[in-house]
């Protein structure tokens, strides 16, 4: 079929369609250096920008984190070496109070939002979306070309911040006030948190252009025969992020134009009633609410702990199913579950806010709510677990970060469970429990969701194979060394053990943890260094790996394998393909996989 018939079969359309990609190819040729690789409007070159700008935020963000667990994990001892990299922030060889609160804060700005927001839904969603619903393009290729702009100066205004006098913002990635109110309240109040909050405005803009472009894109550019009960889950996961992050950000983004106006115009939005021991004086502020910022910000908080999990969980769905060489079990069970976790995921964020004087009858219906996303989340784990049960299973790199997922998914999501109650959230808020809790089932969780697509489609991006050797190392030593470091972790939490201290040495009650704390620093920095290994295979193979000689390299049955195997601008040469059949037929009549665009046959046996 042609591609303008796409847009529902309209003559005139189609006729302006064709053109403007007969015009494309023309010029297709007259590209320069700075129209195919910078300002491209090619989906999959945008994609490849943000999973290396991602990538690079990643390396960083784990940088910060090794840093501060030195300092967690030997409190007493001085490390030259960080006065050569950090500087002042580091005299003696010893981290500084103000430099240590700077690291956690820009390590989880830059984890949530730069990696595992921009990295993970900027690159598959921009990658996959018009590879498997059959589309040249996005829906609007310039618009997607500025969402990429946008996260990259936000990337640079995030990473100017650092190189500030004052350093930059030290209030704890949430920006709760008085802290990020307050210019005054700390050094790292000052012009860092300026340029935290230009950097996520910036980035807001850019998930919305991106978010727009993807909902708009799944709509209306599916090819013939793909309805919307044909697309992988995938699609439909980065649909749901798509929606998500479109009904959430704004939300964020008025949270921080009036954290502004508190800083800079004299407003009290967030400020009442505030004493500065600095300056020995009462502020004129009067009749604001920091709770106030605490709603605007767990109403996105919340969604975008699914904004992250949801691309993994849709392309997890798909590396499950290719490689246990069986269909999904329970493809509308998925997408059903895919829905209700994207509507109750904006209906649970006050279990955040427990110990912030909520009413507690109010917390009772987020306790509710908040148990009751466990359903979903269920019936996925036991769809991937009967997915995988007596499957014919290909233990490639990218299935076993799938399977990776399962676990670290299953193991950190029952620790919610202690969290979502909020008697006993009362005892463990803030304390390392929740550090544990929210770096298995979203931080680590949601990086071997991407690692497991990386590995999987790298061939599809790059024409080539990523080494086997390395993934393997990669693997198993990034699974072990997450367990090793956080499931620990929640022990120490049950015991009281608060986070974000500077140092816990002082501490009679919790000195009992210092030899785990030795521990957990040392794996950090082994996991930290396989980490770097995995970007050297990444670059290494874009060059130099193996090369791609079969379209279809994992025998999978979606439309992304029928493109050549480094599809041009426009991905299919003629014709787009015509889509017969749901995504996930493996298995059947004998046969190992049959195509999505194969015809049905009137004897096929149905699953």
């Amino acid at each position: 079929m042609s591609d303008g018939a796409v847009l529902h079969g309209h003559p005139e359309v189609r006729t302006t369609h064709e053109v403007h990609h007969d015009e494309h190819h023309v010029h297709h040729h007259q590209e320069t250096f700075i129209t195919k690789y910078v300002f491209s409007q090619d989906h999959k070159m945008i994609a490849k920008q943000f999973l290396i700008t991602g990538m690079i935020w990643g390396v960083l963000g784990g940088l910060m984190s090794v840093i501060f667990r030195l300092q967690i994990g030997y409190p007493d001892q001085s490390f030259p070496i960080l006065e050569q990299i950090l500087g002042r922030w580091a005299k003696g060889g010893k981290i500084t109070a103000d430099a240590y609160y700077a690291l956690v804060t820009m390590h989880g700005t830059v984890l949530v939002f730069f990696v595992l927001t921009g990295g993970l839904s900027g690159t598959f969603a921009n990658f996959l979306i018009p590879l498997q619903i059959g589309a040249r393009d996005m829906a609007s290729p310039f618009l997607n070309m500025l969402s990429y702009w946008f996260f990259f100066t936000a990337s640079i205004v995030m990473l100017s911040s650092f190189f500030v006098q004052t350093g930059p913002f030290s209030g704890g990635w949430t920006a709760y006030p008085p802290l990020s109110a307050l210019g005054d309240a700390s050094p790292g109040s000052k012009t860092g948190m300026d340029l935290w909050i230009t950097a996520m405005a910036l980035f807001v803009v850019s998930s919305l252009l991106g978010g727009l472009n993807y909902i708009s894109t799944v709509l209306n550019m599916r090819t013939k025969g793909m309805s919307m009960t044909r697309l992988p889950l995938t699609i439909w996961a980065l649909f749901f992020t798509a929606v998500l992050g479109v009904l959430s950000f704004p939300v964020l983004l008025s949270g921080f134009i009036l954290l502004l106006f508190d800083r800079h115009a004299g407003t009290s939005f967030y400020l009442s009633d505030i004493y500065m021991a600095s300056t020995q004086q009462a502020l004129p502020n009067e009749g604001g609410s920091a709770i106030l910022f605490q709603h605007l910000f767990w109403f996105l908080g919340h969604p975008e702990v699914y904004i992250i999990l949801l691309p993994a969980m849709g392309m997890v769905s798909e590396v499950l199913s290719t490689n246990s060489r069986k269909p999904i079990f329970g493809y509308m069970a998925m997408v059903g579950s895919l829905f209700a976790i994207a509507i109750l995921a904006f209906l649970v964020w006050a279990h955040h806010m427990f110990v912030s004087g909520l009413n507690p009858f109010l917390g009772s219906v987020f306790v509710l709510l908040t148990l009751l996303i466990a359903i979903p989340s269920a019936i996925k784990v036991f769809n991937w677990i009967t997915t995988l049960w007596r499957g014919n299973i290909r233990f490639t790199p990218g299935m076993l970060f799938a399977i990776g997922f399962v676990s670290l998914f299953i193991s950190g999501g029952l620790t919610g469970i202690f969290l979502g109650n909020s008697t006993l959230d009362i005892h463990l808020h803030d304390t390392y429990f929740v550090v544990a809790h929210f770096h298995i089932v979203m931080g680590v969780a949601s990086f071997f969701g991407m690692f497991c697509g990386i590995y999987h489609w790298f061939p599809k991006m790059y024409g080539r194979y990523l080494n086997n050797t390395m993934a393997y190392i990669h693997f198993w030593v990034t699974m072990i060394g997450a367990y090793l470091i956080f499931w620990p972790l929640h022990y120490a939490g049950l015991a009281g053990m608060p986070r974000r201290y500077l140092d816990y040495s002082s501490w009679e009650s919790f000195n009992q943890f210092s030899d785990l704390n030795k521990f957990i620093s040392t794996v950090a920095m082994i996991v930290f260094a396989v980490q770097l290994m995995f970007i050297f295979n990444f670059f290494y193979s874009i060059f130099k790996g193996r090369k791609v000689v079969t379209q279809n390299p994992w025998g999978s049955t979606t439309l992304e394998w029928t493109a050549p195997i480094r599809p041009g601008h426009g991905n299919w040469p003629g014709e787009i393909p015509e889509v017969h059949r749901w995504a996930y037929d493996y298995g059947k009549d004998g046969r190992e996989f049959i195509p999505q665009t194969e015809p049905v046959n009137p004897d096929e046996s149905k699953h």
